[in-house]
């Protein structure tokens, strides 16, 4: 199953394992066993230190148990964890096998103080980009607390758990058989839903935090360059973000960045990260700004969590979300048949007729990548005609089982009560009403800028996008602002991190123009 370089990768990282490790096996005759049994007789022969034994004690088959030998230490795949899951597979062999995680020595006395029996279970499917952190930090917090188990599920083997708890999104963790979460979740997020103590300290920790030369809010592409160019000045930087990585770790496949030919959201994220880490800057995740004022010489930051952070410059980077129907309906399905990631959710709709909401060039990609799985795709557009690029609408109209229905405009989404049954649109030529029967709905109609939080403290544009000059100054002094959330054309990664760069030059040369301590005048 592993080609040779995959496998002389695999055994070199596999010399890191200390302690011996059981790959426990429960099989049936499928071909889906046969293939996970091969797969774990592969892993055993790169390292004398891992054996394969059959038990065939777990009622999903095929799945396996990562045992550290003679303990109960341990973690469970159901299914076969390769594509996004492979390196999850990687992790949890050397983490059950003795190599310490990389994560903080106060994250693991968090975990190890967790008191109480958790039994967590992981549906992921192998296109979802956003499933392997959920798996890996649970993996990770099993490993290291014995009372916690976790299990990762793929929920295309495993279809029949999949209707009967309804799940139509992915990551979906159950906790104790009770829904825990959906989407995303970074370690930190997960210990702060089991900590219900950790977000207080946190926000301690945050009050008492020095005044920021640069502060920096958000962490993607823009806030990253942002930081790593104030870094670079030798001034105290920090970043304060929901999540580091913004909207580029829901992002599949990028194939424009430049010196780069192709690449994935959550590599970028992670080597955005990693880049900024390398400088003394000071990342504080997790946090939702709240408000944005000057208090004499310095300026503000409310958080959600109640801390405020005070800074003498700084950087808004704060992005853009997907841009909702607002029809009666959405919101009440959302995850039960109202999706906004076809590579993470698609998989789950295998079989079964979809609609997708948008005709600009992610709706477009969106229904090709579903026209491979599902049985159907109906490709809803508000215009009289598709905005892709006409390679993508060529690539489209070649397709048997897409439908393309334009000038419409989607009025309801339809449900049993429990998911998605239908959706209507309202013919915006003729007004006739039509009703579609579906079982999903995947929304593909641009972005909105994540700046309710700043109305009256700067301004916006009447799309709520943050004005900001060729200096990327915003109407607050000592405020600039960089990215999807500005009112810069074309929303690109690539132009996002330039826009950052300037940010930071900006908000640094604004401080040194200011009554500038000696540190400041000697960086310059």
């Amino acid at each position: 199953m592993l080609d040779a370089n995959l496998k002389s990768q695999l055994r070199t990282y596999l010399q890191k394992l200390v302690l011996p490790i059981e790959l426990v096996a429960s099989l049936d005759d499928s071909a889906k066993s046969r293939e996970l049994d091969a797969l774990l007789q592969e892993l055993a022969g790169l390292s004398n230190l891992i054996e394969v034994r059959r038990a065939d004690d777990d009622a999903r088959r095929p799945s396996f148990q990562i045992q550290r030998t003679g303990t109960d230490v341990g973690v469970r795949f159901a299914g076969i964890p390769l594509g996004h899951e492979f390196t999850s597979l990687v992790l949890a062999l050397l983490q059950v096998g003795g190599h310490p995680p990389k994560i903080s020595a106060e994250q693991v006395r968090q975990i190890a103080a967790l008191e109480g029996e958790f039994l967590f279970e992981t549906y992921y499917s192998l296109s979802c980009q956003n499933c392997p952190d959920v798996v890996q930090a649970l993996n990770t917090i099993s490993v290291l607390n014995p009372r916690i188990r976790h299990v990762a599920i793929d929920g295309a083997l495993n279809q029949a758990e999949v209707e009967a708890r309804q799940i139509m999104a992915v990551p979906s963790v159950y906790l104790n058989g009770t829904l825990f979460g959906q989407g995303r979740m970074s370690l930190e997020q997960i210990l702060a839903k089991l900590d219900t103590g950790a977000a207080a300290r946190a926000a301690a920790a945050l009050q008492r935090k020095d005044t920021f030369d640069v502060l920096v809010v958000g962490g993607g592409p823009a806030g990253a360059a942002a930081a790593i160019y104030a870094a670079r000045k030798g001034i105290r930087t920090g970043v304060v973000s929901e999540r580091f990585g913004g909207q580029v770790l829901d992002t599949m496949g990028i194939e424009n960045f430049i010196s780069v030919t192709e690449t994935e959201g959550p590599k970028l994220a992670s080597a955005m990260e990693q880049h900024v880490r390398s400088y003394d800057v000071d990342i504080m995740d997790l946090q939702r700004a709240s408000a944005l004022r000057r208090k004499g010489d310095l300026l503000e930051i409310d958080l959600a969590s109640g801390a405020t952070l005070r800074a003498r410059s700084v950087v808004l980077s704060t992005g853009a979300r997907w841009r909702q129907m607002n029809v009666p309906g959405e919101d009440q399905y959302r995850n039960k048949g109202v999706a906004y990631c076809p590579h993470c959710d698609g998989p789950l709709f295998k079989g079964k007729r979809v609609a997708v909401i948008g005709g600009g060039n992610s709706g477009v990609e969106a229904a090709i990548d579903l026209a491979g799985i599902v049985k159907q795709v109906t490709l809803i557009e508000f215009d009289s005609q598709l905005r892709a690029d006409e390679v993508l609408q060529r690539k489209l109209r070649s397709l048997p089982n897409v439908r393309v229905i334009t000038s419409a405009k989607t009025t309801e989404v339809h449900g049993d009560g429990r998911k998605v049954d239908g959706l209507s649109y309202q013919d915006r030529n003729g007004g006739q009403m039509h009703r579609l029967e579906l079982e999903g709905i995947f929304v593909q109609i641009g972005l909105l800028p994540n700046t309710e939080w700043l109305k009256g403290s700067i301004e916006l544009s009447p799309r709520g996008e943050i004005v900001i000059d060729d200096r990327c100054q915003t109407s607050l002094p000592g405020v600039f602002a960089a990215g999807d959330a500005t009112t810069v054309p074309y929303k690109q990664i690539v132009i996002a991190m330039g826009e950052g760069s300037k940010a930071a030059l900006s908000a640094f040369d604004h401080l040194i123009r200011q009554s500038a301590p000696a540190d400041l005048a000697q960086a310059a």
